[in-house]
C-alpha cells in the first residue's frame, strides 16, 4: 500500500498538567529524521515521543510540535525564598558599595536562575506521560491517514504510467524485426546499384543482415524491462514502505532503456526510447515522495 511522505496531523487532549496540543507534519526525505519541539519541562519525554512516532512513520522529515496549556488547577511555580533573599541582600550590598541610585526590584530578583522553579509533580506522573504519548499517537495516525490518501493518488498515477511504459515497450518489440527487414531491402538495393550487372552473393547478403540483426538485438533488454514492470506491480501492492525499492528499480529500468537506445540504429525506436525516458523521469519524480 503506497504512502506519501507529505502530511499533517493534529490531536489535543486534557491531562493532569493542562491541555496537550500535538501537531505533526512531514515532507519527503531520503531517510527518516524526526525533530521534536516541546516545552522545557517535557524534555525528558522527547525520546519516548520519537519512539511513538516511529511506530507509524518509517520515512520522511518529520517535525513534532507539542504545546502544554496550563489548566485551571495547574500548579503554581515553587519559590526558593532563601535564594531570593540571598540575591536581594547581595544586590543591596552592591548598591551601597557602588553608591548606586537604582532600587533592587522584584523583577530583577525573579530573573535570577532557580529563584522560581516550574512545578514538576504533574508532568512527571505516569498518567500525564500516558496521555501525552497517546495524543502523539493520535496525531501520527491522522498524519498517516493523510499520507495514505495521497498515496492512493500517487499509486493511480504510477499505474497509469506503468501501462504507458508497457505500450511503448510493445511498440519497440514490434519495430525491431521491421528494422531488420528494411535494412535487408536497402542493403540489397545499394549493392545492386554498386555491382550493376554482377550477380549478388545471397549468402554474403544474408550474413551481413544477420550481423546487423545481432548487433541490434534488444530481446534481453525487453525481457528484463518486462520483468521490472512485474516487480513494479508487486512493489505497489506491498504493505511495507517501498519508496527506496522503487528508486533502485527505476535505475535498472533506465539502464535497460539506455541500452536499447544504443543498440537500435533506428529513428523510430530512438523516438520511442525518448518517450520511455520521459515517462520514467515522471515516475521518478513521483517516487521521491513515496514512503
Amino acid at each position: 500500500m503506497i504512502r506519501s511522505m507529505t502530511g499533517f496531523g493534529k490531536a489535543e487532549a486534557d491531562s493532569p498538567a493542562g491541555r496537550i496540543i500535538v501537531e505533526i507534519k512531514s515532507v519527503n526525505h531520503r531517510y527518516c529524521e524526526t525533530f521534536v519541539k516541546l516545552p522545557r519541562v517535557l524534555t525528558l519525554i522527547e525520546s519516548d515521543v520519537k519512539k511513538r512516532v516511529a511506530e507509524r512513520l518509517k520515512r520522511g522529515k518529520i517535525e513534532v510540535y507539542i504545546q502544554l496549556e496550563p489548566g485551571e488547577h495547574a500548579l503554581v511555580p515553587a519559590v526558593n525564598i532563601g535564594l531570593a533573599r540571598g540575591y536581594c541582600e547581595a544586590f543591596r550590598f552592591l548598591k551601597e558599595e557602588l553608591e548606586l541610585a537604582d532600587e533592587v526590584s522584584l523583577s530583577l530578583i525573579l530573573d535570577q536562575k532557580d529563584v522560581l522553579a516550574a512545578p514538576d509533580s504533574r508532568t512527571d506522573s505516569d498518567e500525564f506521560r500516558r496521555v501525552l504519548l497517546d495524543t502523539v499517537g493520535a496525531a501520527a495516525e491522522r498524519l498517516e491517514n493523510m499520507r495514505l490518501e495521497e498515496g492512493k493518488s500517487l499509486c493511480d498515477d504510477l499505474l497509469s504510467r506503468r501501462s504507458r511504459l508497457a505500450e511503448l515497450l510493445d511498440s519497440v518489440a514490434e519495430r525491431v524485426p521491421v528494422v531488420v527487414s528494411e535494412y535487408a531491402v536497402k542493403l540489397r538495393e545499394r549493392l545492386a546499384k554498386l555491382l550493376e550487372a554482377t550477380p549478388l552473393d545471397e549468402s554474403r547478403l544474408a550474413q551481413e543482415v544477420a550481423i546487423m540483426a545481432d548487433r541490434g538485438d534488444v530481446t534481453e533488454e525487453l525481457v528484463r524491462f518486462r520483468s521490472h514492470l512485474a516487480q513494479l506491480d508487486a512493489f505497489l501492492a506491498e504493505i511495507e514502505p517501498v519508496g527506496r525499492k522503487l528508486d533502485f528499480l527505476l535505475q535498472e529500468m533506465n539502464r535497460e532503456v539506455n541500452t536499447i537506445g544504443s543498440k537500435a540504429n533506428d529513428a523510430q525506436i530512438a523516438m520511442l526510447v525518448v518517450e520511455l525516458k520521459a515517462e520514467l523521469e515522471k515516475i521518478r519524480e513521483q517516487v521521491q515522495n513515496i514512503e
